[in-house]
């Protein structure tokens, strides 16, 4: 449900605009140093403020309640909180009639029958990705403490931001068209043990690829030559072992191999959709009234939620490999 992993577990909670959002992080070992401080750099790469991102600005100062005793871990389940300050709900009073295209307004009217919190998208919205980027803080901690001899070093970077390679040119392109783009995000993470994964259900790519679509937005992934393969020889895409370490002369299989880490570097990329708040104007039904009509989204949105999405990607991939390897 709202849960994920299993040695080391977190669980999400709050709306956009309720009081608080936050996680619970359970498995974390005691004794790892956690302070407040430590979430500034991550939390701050997530805030909007550059060009197409939301002017919506929360000061997402984290409130460790529970789980940290003198500045480290204690062994017991870490909550931590982020409050919801610059709310404007009365932007999504007035459309409750028109659920929004793209939006889950529709399908969370009816699976909870008529009582989600839909202010700003409630417990579907982007604004609980803050806490998933709490919990990869506390997750990249964890997955240090399991590699001090060769530190796991999880990267992510924006390709592509509306089909274009020139990240400020596809960003031009929303403005223009007073419309939004999607883009397109790889993560690589160096230095991973092989053997991390179990063959089906439980793979590498199975794990993460549960964990990237709890971000908001995502809507497909690929590892390593990804969707490319489908165009290539097997003799061309197979991965050569060149030395008895497991390193590749290639990498096609991005690092896993038959759901296991083989080593390499683990390498994916993820789809973001166009975000669906757009003031262009679209036509949707009006439940109230039962007529399809005009509509045209208020407030404060990100142009492009690619742009925010690196360090969140990282946040959920750190989650999985703490889990990994703490199974390991």
């Amino acid at each position: 449900m709202n849960s994920f992993g299993k040695n080391f577990r977190v669980q999400i909670l709050g709306q956009s605009h309720g009081e608080y959002v936050g996680i619970v992080i359970d498995g974390c070992p005691p004794g790892i140093g956690i302070a407040p401080e430590d979430f500034k750099e991550d939390i701050d790469r997530r805030k909007p403020g550059a060009k197409g991102t939301t002017p919506r600005k929360e000061d997402d100062v984290p409130e460790i309640i529970s789980g940290v005793f003198n500045g480290k871990s204690a062994g017991s389940p870490i909550t931590i909180l982020f409050k919801n300050s610059n709310t404007r709900s009365g932007d999504y009073e007035k459309q409750r009639a028109v659920p929004r295209p793209g939006h889950a307004d529709f399908v969370a009217h009816k699976k909870f029958n008529g009582f989600e919190d839909y202010r700003g998208g409630g417990h579907f919205s982007g604004r609980l990705t803050v806490a998933l980027v709490a919990a990869g803080v506390v997750a990249k901690k964890v997955i240090e403490s399991y590699s001090a001899d060769k530190k796991i070093q999880i990267n992510s970077t924006i390709l592509e931001i509306g089909g274009e390679k020139d990240l400020e040119k596809g960003l031009q392109k929303a403005i223009e068209a007073k419309d939004s783009v999607g883009g397109i995000v790889e993560c690589r993470v160096t230095n991973l043990p092989i053997g991390l994964g179990e063959p089906f259900f439980d793979s590498a790519e199975s794990l993460l690829s549960h964990a990237v679509f709890s971000i908001p937005a995502v809507k497909g992934i690929e590892f390593g030559a990804g969707f490319a393969a489908a165009k290539m020889f097997g003799s061309d895409h197979n991965d050569s072992l060149i030395n008895a370490d497991g390193t590749t002369a290639t990498n096609n299989a991005g690092g896993i191999v038959g759901g296991i880490t083989n080593g390499n570097d683990l390498i994916f990329r993820i789809v973001v959709k166009p975000t669906s708040s757009t003031s262009k104007e679209q036509q949707t039904l009006n439940v109230e009234t039962g007529t399809v009509e005009p509509f045209s989204v208020k407030g404060r949105h990100d142009l492009c939620i690619a742009l925010r999405v690196p360090v969140v990607l990282e946040a959920v991939t750190a989650i999985v490999l703490a889990d990994l390897l703490a199974q390991k």
